[in-house]
């Protein structure tokens, strides 16, 4: 019998080409595997195209609930955002991928797996680091990098796919690379490889309107959460998939979400991209305004630190790794009173606070007005301020002193 290779499927130009390169040079039987994390109609008519092309079989897993459970949820809960900036909407789903990968690779006792990221991108680590975590014994092919791989255009694929009887209507057009799950969609290619061109809004954007064009009156949002997790949309009981998309659709519509970004890969190069996160966009913002009612200045100053940090491992494929399971325990820990209700307003690119309130707010109204209460003695500033600043006064005299004598 022959060996069995797990291909990460999507059923576009390039993981279509990767079929019979697979089986011409390999002598693979191919196992398609399409990961369901939130693409929409990107899936319709895969299983046929899949098997014309000569796959053996596809499975079509969808883990959508669990992508947003047990990965979209800590990194909300962290506020993990990498470079200030991305929401990490491609970097989350990888981790996930690569598990749901191994896990057909056992079912079907495969030999290796197989994925089509290139060898300039971050996908290659994330997708091969989560694999040689979780199953050290398989293979890792990765044709962009294979000495046998001698396609470099759409044409030359194109052209690969009807040479081995597959004509299917693929455009050798150059278009916007695209990356889609729940959480986002990602852009890069055409004018926005010079980051002195302005993305073409119009051309490019599938999940918003751009703040310009978005309705001129304002919507007013509530969210509550419980430990961090959120658990009601504008009063609706809803599981967390279900309000990220609800999400999405609001987001969208108000031009939330959209930001341009020059980001450091972890291969070493800049690489610029527009995003799209309408939904990770409002989520990320009610969660962090809820927290600026609980969390104590200590915490709250660790735990940004620890986001961060959280950032950069999701970022660079380690999220198999005893490190995150510390991070994510120690900002786990963070969340436990984080439970309350938000209230904002989405107008033309913007979240407005309109009230936030919890039963473990830590805000004091009758120590924080202007009125002298019980709690807290306007003289009390004095002896602080004197022994919160003694060494600086104490330097500043020392100079003084050394001054007078030059």
């Amino acid at each position: 019998m022959k060996e069995k290779v797990i291909l990460a499927y999507s059923g576009g130009l390039d993981t279509t080409a990767i079929i019979p390169w697979l089986k011409e040079n390999f002598d693979y039987e191919v196992i398609c595997v399409c990961i369901n994390c939130g693409q929409g109609e990107e899936l319709d008519g895969l299983e046929e195209r899949a098997k014309f092309c000569g796959a053996e079989k596809l499975y079509i897993l969808d883990v959508v609930d669990e992508f947003c459970d047990e990965y979209i949820a800590p990194c909300v809960q962290a506020c993990a955002v990498y470079e200030n900036k991305y929401l990490l909407g491609t970097s989350m789903a990888r981790p996930l991928i690569a598990k749901k990968l191994v896990e057909i690779a056992r079912k079907e006792d495969a030999t290796a797996i197989c994925h089509g990221a290139t060898g300039k991108g971050n996908d290659q680590i994330r997708f091969e680091l989560g694999i040689k975590a979780l199953a050290p014994d398989l293979k890792i092919i990765a044709p962009w990098r294979h000495d046998k791989w001698n396609m470099d255009s759409r044409e030359s694929e194109i052209e690969y796919c009807k040479a081995h009887g597959i004509d299917l209507p693929f455009s050798a057009d150059s278009s916007y690379s695209r990356d889609r799950n729940l959480w986002h969609i990602s852009h890069e290619g055409l004018e926005l490889e010079d980051p002195a061109n302005e993305p073409n809004y119009d051309h490019l954007l599938v999940l918003s309107t751009t703040p310009e064009r978005a309705p001129d009156e304002g919507e007013y949002v509530t969210m509550t959460f419980e430990q961090g997790i959120p658990t009601s949309l504008n009063g609706k009981t809803m599981k967390y998939s279900d309000i990220v998309r609800e999400l999405n659709v609001l987001g969208g519509k108000h031009g939330i979400g959209i930001v341009d970004i020059v980001e450091n890969r972890v291969v070493g190069m800049k690489s610029r991209g527009v995003y799209e996160t309408p939904g990770g966009t409002i989520l990320m913002e009610a969660h962090q305004q809820l927290e600026e009612l609980i969390l104590d200045r200590d915490t709250y100053t660790m735990k940004k630190e620890m986001g961060n940090r959280l950032a950069d491992i999701v970022y660079e494929g380690k999220w198999f790794t005893p490190l995150r399971e510390a991070v994510q325990a120690f900002i786990e820990k963070t969340q436990e009173y984080v439970t309350g209700e938000v209230k904002f307003k989405l107008y033309k690119g913007n979240i407005i606070k309109a009230g936030t309130s919890s039963p473990y707010s830590l805000y004091n109204e009758s120590i924080a007005s202007f009125k002298t209460g019980d709690l807290y003695d306007h003289h009390d500033a004095e002896g602080f301020i004197n022994l919160f600043g003694l060494s600086l006064k104490v330097r500043a005299m020392k100079m003084q002193e050394a001054n007078g004598k030059n």
